[in-house]
Protein backbone atom coordinates (compact mmCIF):
# COMPACT_ATOMS: atom_id res chain seq x y z
CA UNK A 1 0.00 0.00 0.00
CA UNK A 2 1.17 3.41 -1.09
CA UNK A 3 2.13 5.47 1.87
CA UNK A 4 -0.02 8.73 3.00
CA UNK A 5 2.02 10.96 1.56
CA UNK A 6 2.47 9.55 -1.84
CA UNK A 7 -1.79 9.43 -2.05
CA UNK A 8 -2.13 13.01 -0.86
CA UNK A 9 0.59 14.04 -3.68
CA UNK A 10 -1.77 12.02 -6.44
CA UNK A 11 -5.08 13.96 -4.54
CA UNK A 12 -3.27 17.49 -4.86
CA UNK A 13 -2.25 16.68 -8.45
CA UNK A 14 -5.76 16.31 -9.23
CA UNK A 15 -6.94 19.31 -6.61
CA UNK A 16 -4.37 21.97 -5.99
CA UNK A 17 -4.98 25.34 -7.59
CA UNK A 18 -8.88 24.43 -7.93
CA UNK A 19 -9.51 27.29 -10.87
CA UNK A 20 -13.44 28.62 -11.05
CA UNK A 21 -15.25 28.84 -14.14
CA UNK A 22 -13.65 29.92 -17.58
CA UNK A 23 -14.30 33.62 -18.54
CA UNK A 24 -13.33 36.37 -20.72
CA UNK A 25 -12.62 35.96 -24.33
CA UNK A 26 -11.73 32.08 -26.29
CA UNK A 27 -10.44 30.50 -28.95
CA UNK A 28 -11.99 29.55 -31.11
CA UNK A 29 -11.06 25.68 -30.53
CA UNK A 30 -14.69 23.60 -30.27
CA UNK A 31 -14.10 22.24 -26.93
CA UNK A 32 -17.49 21.19 -25.07
CA UNK A 33 -18.85 23.74 -22.50
CA UNK A 34 -17.73 23.90 -19.25
CA UNK A 35 -19.79 22.50 -16.66
CA UNK A 36 -20.38 23.14 -12.62
CA UNK A 37 -21.63 19.62 -12.51
CA UNK A 38 -19.02 16.81 -13.90
CA UNK A 39 -18.66 13.55 -12.64
CA UNK A 40 -15.47 11.44 -14.22
CA UNK A 41 -13.49 8.74 -13.14
CA UNK A 42 -9.93 7.49 -14.84
CA UNK A 43 -6.09 6.77 -13.74
CA UNK A 44 -3.23 9.04 -12.83
CA UNK A 45 0.38 8.76 -12.71
CA UNK A 46 2.85 11.70 -11.55
CA UNK A 47 6.59 11.04 -12.26
CA UNK A 48 8.97 13.67 -10.59
CA UNK A 49 12.55 14.35 -9.68
CA UNK A 50 13.24 15.87 -6.09
CA UNK A 51 16.98 15.99 -5.10
CA UNK A 52 18.27 14.37 -7.67
CA UNK A 53 15.70 11.26 -7.43
CA UNK A 54 13.28 10.02 -9.85
CA UNK A 55 10.14 9.06 -7.88
CA UNK A 56 6.91 8.04 -10.09
CA UNK A 57 3.67 7.02 -8.05
CA UNK A 58 0.31 5.98 -9.74
CA UNK A 59 -3.21 5.13 -9.18
CA UNK A 60 -7.06 5.77 -10.12
CA UNK A 61 -9.67 8.38 -9.16
CA UNK A 62 -12.89 9.41 -9.44
CA UNK A 63 -14.16 12.71 -9.26
CA UNK A 64 -17.18 14.57 -8.52
CA UNK A 65 -17.83 18.00 -9.30
CA UNK A 66 -21.30 20.07 -7.78
CA UNK A 67 -21.03 23.64 -7.84
CA UNK A 68 -17.78 24.75 -6.02
CA UNK A 69 -17.44 21.63 -4.28
CA UNK A 70 -15.04 18.58 -5.67
CA UNK A 71 -15.06 14.95 -3.89
CA UNK A 72 -11.88 12.68 -5.37
CA UNK A 73 -11.97 9.28 -4.28
CA UNK A 74 -7.79 8.06 -4.68
CA UNK A 75 -7.58 4.13 -5.08
CA UNK A 76 -4.29 1.69 -5.97
CA UNK A 77 -4.04 0.44 -9.38
CA UNK A 78 -5.82 -2.89 -8.71
CA UNK A 79 -8.88 -0.40 -7.72
CA UNK A 80 -8.92 -0.90 -3.82
CA UNK A 81 -10.49 2.96 -2.46
CA UNK A 82 -7.54 4.06 -0.15
CA UNK A 83 -8.27 7.92 0.25
CA UNK A 84 -11.12 10.65 -0.19
CA UNK A 85 -10.48 14.59 -0.57
CA UNK A 86 -13.07 17.06 -0.44
CA UNK A 87 -12.12 21.05 -1.23
CA UNK A 88 -15.06 23.64 -0.84
CA UNK A 89 -14.20 27.42 -0.71
CA UNK A 90 -13.57 26.82 2.78
CA UNK A 91 -11.15 23.76 3.23
CA UNK A 92 -9.87 21.04 2.27
CA UNK A 93 -10.13 17.77 4.00
CA UNK A 94 -8.12 14.38 3.42
CA UNK A 95 -9.48 11.12 4.86
CA UNK A 96 -7.48 7.57 4.59
CA UNK A 97 -9.04 4.75 6.57
CA UNK A 98 -9.49 4.76 10.19
CA UNK A 99 -7.05 7.54 10.04
CA UNK A 100 -8.35 11.16 11.54
CA UNK A 101 -8.75 13.56 8.60
CA UNK A 102 -6.61 16.42 8.04
CA UNK A 103 -7.79 19.96 7.22
CA UNK A 104 -6.72 23.04 5.77
CA UNK A 105 -7.59 26.24 4.18
CA UNK A 106 -7.44 25.22 0.86
CA UNK A 107 -5.38 21.79 -0.95
CA UNK A 108 -2.41 24.06 -1.06
CA UNK A 109 -2.00 24.61 2.16
CA UNK A 110 -2.42 20.92 2.82
CA UNK A 111 -0.32 19.48 0.87
CA UNK A 112 2.21 21.85 2.05
CA UNK A 113 1.88 20.77 6.21
CA UNK A 114 1.66 17.27 4.42
CA UNK A 115 4.60 16.89 2.24
CA UNK A 116 6.76 19.91 3.65
CA UNK A 117 6.22 21.28 0.25
CA UNK A 118 3.54 22.78 -2.19
CA UNK A 119 2.89 21.54 -5.34
CA UNK A 120 1.12 24.51 -7.56
CA UNK A 121 -0.91 22.84 -9.83
CA UNK A 122 -3.22 25.26 -10.91
CA UNK A 123 -6.79 24.82 -13.02
CA UNK A 124 -7.51 20.91 -12.85
CA UNK A 125 -10.99 21.86 -12.91
CA UNK A 126 -10.66 23.48 -16.01
CA UNK A 127 -8.02 21.03 -17.42
CA UNK A 128 -10.42 17.60 -17.12
CA UNK A 129 -12.72 19.13 -19.41
CA UNK A 130 -10.82 21.55 -22.18
CA UNK A 131 -9.94 24.42 -20.65
CA UNK A 132 -6.91 26.45 -19.09
CA UNK A 133 -5.91 29.75 -18.59
CA UNK A 134 -3.00 30.74 -21.24
CA UNK A 135 0.15 33.30 -21.08
CA UNK A 136 -0.92 36.49 -21.07
CA UNK A 137 -4.66 35.36 -19.26
CA UNK A 138 -6.21 34.33 -22.28
CA UNK A 139 -8.66 31.96 -21.78
CA UNK A 140 -7.70 28.65 -24.09
CA UNK A 141 -10.53 26.07 -25.13
CA UNK A 142 -8.89 22.75 -26.19
CA UNK A 143 -9.30 20.95 -29.71
CA UNK A 144 -8.38 18.10 -31.55
CA UNK A 145 -6.60 20.57 -33.74
CA UNK A 146 -5.65 23.49 -31.00
CA UNK A 147 -4.50 20.46 -28.24
CA UNK A 148 -1.21 22.32 -26.61
CA UNK A 149 -1.07 25.30 -24.36
CA UNK A 150 1.46 26.91 -21.81
CA UNK A 151 -0.84 27.84 -18.63
CA UNK A 152 -0.12 31.92 -17.31
CA UNK A 153 1.73 29.28 -14.47
CA UNK A 154 3.97 28.01 -16.43
CA UNK A 155 2.36 24.33 -16.99
CA UNK A 156 2.79 22.94 -20.86
CA UNK A 157 -0.45 21.14 -21.50
CA UNK A 158 -0.98 18.78 -24.10
CA UNK A 159 -4.39 17.20 -25.12
CA UNK A 160 -3.25 13.98 -25.90
CA UNK A 161 -6.12 12.03 -26.93
CA UNK A 162 -10.21 12.40 -27.25
CA UNK A 163 -13.49 10.33 -26.08
CA UNK A 164 -14.38 7.79 -28.47
CA UNK A 165 -17.12 9.67 -30.77
CA UNK A 166 -16.46 13.07 -30.45
CA UNK A 167 -14.27 13.89 -33.26
CA UNK A 168 -15.83 14.60 -36.46
CA UNK A 169 -19.35 14.75 -34.94
CA UNK A 170 -20.86 18.54 -34.65
CA UNK A 171 -23.58 16.95 -32.40
CA UNK A 172 -21.21 15.63 -29.72
CA UNK A 173 -18.43 18.67 -28.97
CA UNK A 174 -14.71 16.73 -28.08
CA UNK A 175 -13.79 16.25 -24.36
CA UNK A 176 -10.37 15.23 -23.48
CA UNK A 177 -9.38 11.59 -22.91
CA UNK A 178 -6.31 11.98 -22.12
CA UNK A 179 -3.75 14.84 -20.60
CA UNK A 180 -0.17 15.05 -20.21
CA UNK A 181 1.19 18.14 -18.27
CA UNK A 182 4.77 18.94 -17.67
CA UNK A 183 7.23 21.39 -15.64
CA UNK A 184 10.31 22.29 -15.02
CA UNK A 185 11.64 22.98 -11.82
CA UNK A 186 10.00 24.85 -8.66
CA UNK A 187 10.31 24.56 -4.99
CA UNK A 188 11.99 21.25 -4.45
CA UNK A 189 10.60 20.02 -7.60
CA UNK A 190 12.90 19.58 -10.44
CA UNK A 191 10.53 18.51 -12.92
CA UNK A 192 7.49 16.79 -13.13
CA UNK A 193 5.23 15.42 -15.52
CA UNK A 194 1.72 14.37 -14.70
CA UNK A 195 -0.66 12.27 -17.16
CA UNK A 196 -4.36 11.98 -16.73
CA UNK A 197 -6.33 9.57 -18.37
CA UNK A 198 -10.16 10.55 -17.91
CA UNK A 199 -13.49 8.42 -18.97
CA UNK A 200 -16.90 9.53 -17.94
CA UNK A 201 -17.96 7.87 -14.16
CA UNK A 202 -20.01 4.96 -14.82
CA UNK A 203 -23.23 6.32 -12.77
CA UNK A 204 -23.21 9.32 -15.33
CA UNK A 205 -23.27 7.39 -18.27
Amino acid sequence: MKHPISLLLLGTALLAGCATSPTGPLSTAAVAPYSETVALEGSLSVNYVKEGKRESLSGKFTWQQQGPRTDVTLSSPLGQQIAAITVTPQQATYREGNEPPRSAPDIDTLSARTLGWPLPVSGLRDWLQGYATAAGGQRFAASPAHSNVTTADGWQLQFDAWQDGDIGKSSAPPKPRRIIARRGPGGDIEEIEIRIAIRPAASAS
